[in-house]
């Protein structure tokens, strides 16, 4: 694989695990037309994954390795399985990674809220094309033009993002057992006025799903957590799989610790233990806890219509057509997933995540000829760049 594929495969990953407030130049870049997937005639995959390359891509994790502890990977697919675990679990006792270990998914919990979403449109319970200030009145204040519920999903509402403690890792750990209400950042971030007309434009914020947990909670009548347990972790045998009460700061259950990597004045590095962490800030935007079995289970289930109908599938795989907000260029992300062109012309869709200690990938090819579930525990998992250890997975388990 040469460098400019590797390259535009790594930008095209890191989206989904930064959703912080960046602002950049926006490109004038007309944009492309929808991008609707259709599941391929022929298996995209037909040889088994290489099993020789994933386990490079893996090898030598550990307290000394510069970007990560620990990795548990599961690839799988018609094509054929293959799964590793590597690193350690814990720096001060060099114990080996806990294979079935939980994890913070980060923002993958958004497949799950929008998979919910798609559920009640499909029951009839809401519209993707009603609005919020129909479905939540008062929620947006009079500056906003109508929101549509499929423009959350798909990140176009225009809605700015809530303000946060700062950006730096120091100031997130200050703050990281704060307690934040959902419909009080929705305020924060509504007071300060439209980023764009809704529909217009493709930003990746939290708040979009932030604003579709309030939504879920007004349809169904319960909370968001009994939401999700009900219609997707129960029917799905998801038992290792959790998402987190506001004041909830452990990982329930054997997991990998996760850590920071923070500089030292002589050009070390320490390494901080960020496993005890409140989740309320992400909440339906990114607080699910859970494994590499689970989440391939889900994985499977999502792209083989056993969760969602058909019709209301459709939207996690097709692209709007419109330009990111930041970058100027077409817009790549869906309801919940983001579509992805790997070496050769291969489409997979698949969503990232990112909480501090830990780096997740869920996704694959639309016909389940290939799957990728990955928990890798980065030492700066909130970074810009791609983590290089997934990165390294990601070529591995796509290359052939």
């Amino acid at each position: 694989m040469n460098a400019t594929t590797r390259t535009l495969i790594a930008a095209a990953l890191v989206m989904g695990i930064v959703s912080g407030p960046a602002v950049a130049a926006h490109a004038a870049t007309t944009p492309a037309p929808s991008v609707v997937s259709a599941a391929a005639d022929r298996p995209v995959f037909s040889t088994p994954p290489d099993a020789a390359a994933l386990e490079r891509a893996i090898a030598g994790l550990g307290a000394q390795h510069e970007h990560a502890t620990a990795a548990l990977v599961r690839v799988g697919g018609t094509s054929g399985e293959w799964r590793g675990a590597s690193g350690v679990a814990d720096v001060r006792t060099g114990r080996p990674a806990i294979t079935d270990g939980r994890f913070r998914a980060g923002s993958v919990t958004k497949t799950f809220t929008s998979a919910v979403v798609l559920q009640l449109a499909a029951e009839g319970r809401l519209r993707l094309d009603g609005t919020v200030q129909e479905y939540l009145p008062g929620l947006l204040p009079g500056s906003f033009k109508p929101v549509t519920v499929r423009q959350l999903l798909n990140y176009t509402s225009g809605i700015r993002p809530a303000d946060h403690p700062g950006d730096t890792f120091e100031a997130a750990y200050a703050h990281r057992f704060d307690v934040e209400d959902p419909r009080a950042m929705i305020a924060n971030a509504v007071a300060k006025g439209p980023e764009f007309d809704p529909g217009t434009k493709q930003h990746y914020l939290n708040i979009d799903y932030t604003v579709l947990g309030v939504l879920i909670e007004k349809v169904t009548g319960t909370s968001y957590e009994k939401a999700v347990t009900a219609r997707i972790l129960k029917p799905l045998g998801l038992r290792d799989t959790s998402l987190p009460s506001r004041t909830q700061t452990r990982i329930p259950g054997a997991h990998n610790r996760g850590y920071q990597a923070v500089p030292l004045p002589d050009g070390g590095r320490k390494l901080v233990d960020v496993s005890v962490w409140g989740s309320s800030w992400e909440w339906a935007a990114g607080d699910l806890i859970s494994t590499t079995a689970d989440l391939e289970r889900f994985t499977k289930a999502l792209f083989g219509g056993r969760l969602v109908p058909k019709a209301q599938l459709e939207e996690m795989f097709t692209v709007p057509a419109v330009t990111d907000f930041e970058t100027g260029r077409p817009a790549e992300l869906t309801a919940g997933m983001k579509r992805f062109v790997l070496p050769g012309g291969k489409e997979a869709w698949g969503k990232t995540g990112g909480r501090h200690g830990y780096n997740t990938v869920i996704g694959g090819t639309r016909d389940l000829s290939r799957t990728l579930v990955y928990s890798v525990n980065s030492t700066d998992a909130k970074g810009r760049n791609m983590n290089k250890v997934a990165e390294a997975i990601v070529y591995a388990a796509f290359a052939k």
